[in-house]
């Protein structure tokens, strides 16, 4: 069917390009003043009017809707004589932050660090290989603690085409499912 095979084939570019758009997108942000490492897949428009006090490591993946507060204008209606207050935020290598996650001023993140989606970052972590969440964040556990927890859940989707994700993620029977409280 021609229609499948041009299919399968712009999925392929897209693949191509994606993995280039990274770059491209990290050479966006170095050059609006953000500190950007090596391998970094930032899917997030990073809006500060202080890029500069924003670092991220090597390897970091920042999800969609992530947002970087690096100033806190409050501090004028508790002490007049100031207009704002304002912190660098620094992520180590390897750390992944969740969809629409909030990072605060002075934040700073170790090494292999995983920020849960939704979560509210308002204090520095220096321990590594942790997963963190909540609102305020908090560790929820280590890497090795999750690894052993979801180990059966995973998927590695990199070699399979476009159109065999859906029926390879729907048939493995590896879904993860929260539910309503316990099962009866």
């Amino acid at each position: 069917d021609k229609m499948k095979e041009i299919s399968y084939f712009l999925a392929k570019v897209c693949y191509r390009l994606k993995n280039r758009d990274k770059e491209v997108m990290s050479e966006y942000f170095r050059k609006q003043g953000i500190t950007v490492g090596k391998g970094c897949n930032v899917c997030s428009n990073i809006v500060t009017t202080e890029s500069y006090l924003i670092s991220l490591g090597d390897n970091v993946t920042v999800a969609g809707d992530v947002k970087f507060i690096t100033h806190d204008n409050s501090v004028s209606k508790m002490i007049p004589s100031c207009t704002d207050l304002f912190g660098k935020i620094t992520l180590g290598n390897n750390c992944f932050i969740g969809a629409n996650s909030v990072i605060m001023y002075g934040v700073q993140l170790a090494n292999d660090i995983t920020v849960a989606a939704g979560s509210v970052v308002v204090n520095s972590f220096d321990e590594e290989r942790i997963v963190i969440g909540g609102n305020p964040a908090k560790k929820i556990c280590t890497y090795e603690e999750f690894i052993a927890k979801r180990k059966n859940q995973v998927f590695d989707l990199s070699s399979k085409e476009a159109g065999h994700l859906k029926k390879t993620i729907l048939e493995s029977g590896k879904l993860v499912e929260r539910g309503f409280g316990k099962k009866r």
